[in-house]
This record gives structure tokens, sequence and C-alpha cells, in this order.
């Protein structure tokens, strides 16, 4: 198979310019990351959150340095907890005066086939994938709404939410009901000015995705997709950008795929 390379690093274009941003699991090198540092290029000031503080005030630190202090803060959120979330969404108002948009990245992973996984398993991805996507486009819906002034929701999907993948009972049904939980989320809140869209990536790679699982699958992933390699997370970014800028004013309650994979 050719493997074709990744293309040339796209530049901003002051697309979410004076906006204010939540964005989930942002610590590191993965989709939230590169997703937080694309929205500082495109001009949005970024309230970063992550359950690993160490990571995230690392990332804060890098970021604020490239952008500076007034465009970057960080506040440890673990999404499994309500009122870790609330105040998060708190303080993006307190801080900005105003809440624009959120992209729900939170999500967790794990390889167990389903007769042998566990109950703690299961409701631990469960929780933190489907759950964290909901407490948080809960709270995001409340201030949008009481506002009045609008917003938009990205949450982050999967192929895996359409496909089957042996070992990923668990992952691929928190998957699917993000993509569920984005279709009801737009239908209601379209009543106040509000789009609710989801990516939903195939294989973009990271270095803690290449800790959790084995170089056999990534191997096998990569196989499937058309270019011949894994997205790159700033790939995955540049869709979230799109669905969190005027560019996809008419969209919502769509799931888009980020994805070469031929099956």
């Amino acid at each position: 198979m050719t493997r074709t390379p990744p293309p040339p690093y796209v530049p901003g274009h002051g697309l979410l310019t004076g906006r204010t941003a939540v964005i989930t699991a942002a610590a590191g090198a993965g989709i939230g990351g590169a997703t937080a540092r694309r929205f500082l290029e495109e001009g949005a000031r970024v309230l970063l959150s992550d359950a690993h503080t160490r990571r995230l005030k690392e990332t804060e630190t890098a970021l604020a340095a490239a952008f500076g202090t007034d465009s970057v803060a960080a506040q440890t959120c673990d999404v499994t907890d309500e009122a870790q979330v609330q105040a998060l969404y708190d303080t993006a108002v307190r801080l900005h005066g105003r809440l624009d948009i959120t992209v729900n990245n939170a999500g967790l992973g794990g390889t167990a086939d389903l007769a042998d996984m566990t109950d703690e398993q299961w409701n631990r991805v469960l929780d933190v994938t489907l759950g964290g996507t909901f407490r948080c486009t809960r709270a995001a819906l409340r201030r949008f709404r009481d506002t009045g002034t609008g917003g938009v929701v990205v949450n982050n999907a999967s192929v895996v939410g359409w496909r089957a993948q042996t070992g990923q009972a668990h992952y691929a049904a928190a998957k699917a009901g993000v993509m569920a939980l984005t279709r009801c989320a737009a239908a209601e809140a379209a009543a106040y000015g509000v789009r609710v869209n989801a990516v939903s990536p195939s294989l973009a790679m990271h270095p803690h995705l290449a800790k959790v699982t084995t170089t056999e699958l990534l191997d096998e992933l990569t196989a499937r997709e058309a270019f011949g390699r894994y997205a790159e997370p700033w790939e995955i970014a540049n869709v979230i950008v799109f669905l969190a800028g005027d560019y996809s004013s008419y969209m919502t309650g769509e799931t888009v795929s980020v994805s070469s994979q031929r099956a």
C-alpha cells in the first residue's frame, strides 16, 4: 500500500476571532490539544480542561507562551463529576463574560471481548465517553439558552459508532450514543439558536493511543485507511474548527466522518 504523506499544516484565518471555547481532554498531543491550538490560531480564547492536572498545566504553559495569557486558561475537570463540570463552565463565563463554543473531546477506550468484559469496564467507558459528553453538553446548553446568544457544541464520536470492531463493544456503544445524543440535542437546541454537531474520526495517532493498544492493531487499522496512514490530530481539529465556525451555519445534528477508512 502506498503511504501518502500528510499535507502541509493549514495556517489560521481568523475564523473564530473573539469567541470563547471550552475544550475537554485538551492536555497533551491528541485531538483535544490539537483543537486547542487550532482554535487559538483562529483567534479564539480557550479554556482547557483535562483530568490530568500535570499534563494540563504543561499544555497551558506552552500555549500561553505562544498565544498569550489572555487567550489561554486551564481548569482540571473530571467529566464524570457534575460539580467539576459546572465549575468549568462557570469559569469560562467568569473569565470572558460569555461562552460561544464547547468541544466535548473527553473519552475513554479499552479492549475487552464482550463475554469477558466486567461491569466496571463497561460502566467506566460509558460514564466518561457518553456520560461526560452528556454532562458537558447539558452545562453548555443551559448557558446558551439562558443568555440567548446562541452557541455551538461539537462532540467527538468515532467511526466505531457505525462499524463493528472486536473488543470495542463498550467504546462503540458509547460513541454511537454520542451520535444519538448529538442528534437529539440539536433538535432541542435549534429553538434557541444553538447548533450541535459531531466529528467521527477513524484513526488519529497520538502518544497515549500507542500506549493503550497494540502495534498489531494499529497496523491493521492503518492498513484500512485509503491514504495508507493515520490522521494527524490537527487534521481532525480542522474539521472541528469548521463545525465551530460560521461556514457550517446551516448544519446541526450531523456527524461528519473524518476518515479515509475503506472498510
